[in-house]
């Protein structure tokens, strides 16, 4: 007979089709339970663990919003509580370095894919992992529209601009990039890594003379956010861009950047009047 765990991971895979990235997490996850049926000690127990090798409180409340799940599902009363979240900005990139990113001459197919892949990331609010897996097919270039698979295996439709449209139709043609073939890849034709890319925008971001932003990669969809949203977009449309399931996460990018606060007070000042 097979363990509450797998048995809980194979539900969850067959009867709610996750992902396979989600069922790693929650393995991840069971790994600092003691065993399947832990006590309210424990789950204390496995918090401080965390804490002990370091894991930041919103590590800690990734492994303990899996470990609840698990524990609804096998009936336990109990739930253990999530860590208090600092409210930290967002990492993003600033004007000046959007331009410079823009304005890069890329020379060859490493560098104008990677050139390609900045402009995407800024243009849709992506995540890397969904642009990584973008193929050419699902880029719809007469409406301007790009079929996006997000978390959870839910797919979503994202529009995109003109301008990008002319940097994709550019990379297509002088690259030969087939319809059934990733937009992003390899010279072999195999998906890009996270890491590699990773890499590559950091070592752009120095090569172009600044230092790139904390969480690099999701920078570039928090840029994209505050940008939407200081231009005068809808948080609502926002979210369904993005790919939320709720507001929560959306709400946060309402919460205008520093420079933004500083010209409203500027203007509604009383010492100005």
């Amino acid at each position: 007979m097979p363990s509450l765990f797998a048995q809980f991971l194979r539900e969850r895979q067959f009867l709610l089709n996750l992902a396979p990235t989600t069922l790693e997490w929650y393995t991840h996850a069971f790994k600092w339970l003691p065993s399947e049926s832990p006590t309210a000690d424990e789950l204390k127990d496995a918090v401080v663990r965390m804490r002990t090798k370091g894991l930041k409180a919103t590590g800690c409340n990734s492994a303990i919003r899996a470990i609840n799940a698990y524990l609804k599902w096998s009936g336990s009363p109990l739930k253990q509580p999530q860590l208090k979240e600092p409210q930290l900005i967002l990492p993003t990139f600033s004007a000046s370095d959007v331009r410079r990113l823009l304005s890069w001459k890329p020379k060859g197919f490493p560098q104008r894919r990677l050139h390609l892949l900045v402009l995407f990331l800024l243009d849709t609010g992506c995540r890397i992992t969904e642009a990584l897996t973008v193929r050419v097919r699902e880029l719809d270039m007469e409406n301007l529209l790009v079929t996006l698979d997000g978390k959870g295996s839910k797919q979503r439709v994202v529009p995109f601009s003109f301008e990008l449209r002319k940097a994709i139709f550019r990379f297509i043609r002088d690259f030969g990039r087939k319809v059934d073939a990733l937009l992003f890849a390899s010279r072999t034709e195999t998906q890009l890594g996270r890491r590699d890319m990773l890499r590559d925008v950091k070592n752009l971001c120095r090569r172009l003379g600044f230092t790139p932003p904390a969480r690099t990669l999701h920078a570039f969809r928090h840029t994209f956010a505050v940008n939407y949203l200081r231009r005068g977009g809808s948080v609502f449309h926002l979210q369904k861009v993005l790919g939320h399931s709720t507001l929560g996460m959306t709400r946060r990018y309402a919460n205008l950047m520093t420079e933004d606060l500083s010209a409203v007070h500027e203007r509604v000042s009383l010492l100005t009047l």
